[in-house]
């Protein structure tokens, strides 16, 4: 299960996705810190398959934790050395520059 949020940005989908266990988690590493709050991940949450459509649609996405991650590689739409862990935990932005 994830948290999504869904917005429009500059005429663009822009889908923020995170597992749902790290919801109120923060993340520390050195002078970086960020909050994993409901109120701006959870706007809804949804399981594996809706989260899947959704990174098919979107122009746009930010994915925090392991699960939604690799969904995002197990469908190429990054690769391994996209991904950036702050205090161990991976974190992905993906820009597609041409809708599919």
């Amino acid at each position: 299960m994830y948290a999504a949020r869904t917005t429009s940005y500059q005429g663009s989908i822009m889908v923020d996705i995170c597992d749902l266990d790290l919801i109120g988690s923060k993340l520390e590493q050195g002078d970086l810190v960020i909050n994993l709050t409901r109120e701006y991940y959870q706007q809804q949450v949804i399981e594996q398959p809706y989260a899947q459509d959704l990174l098919h649609k979107c122009d746009i996405a930010n994915l925090v934790g392991e699960r939604i991650v690799k969904q995002a590689l197990d469908m190429k739409l990054a690769k391994e050395a996209g991904i950036k862990r702050i205090a161990g935990v991976p974190f992905l932005m993906l820009y597609k520059f041409q809708r599919r």
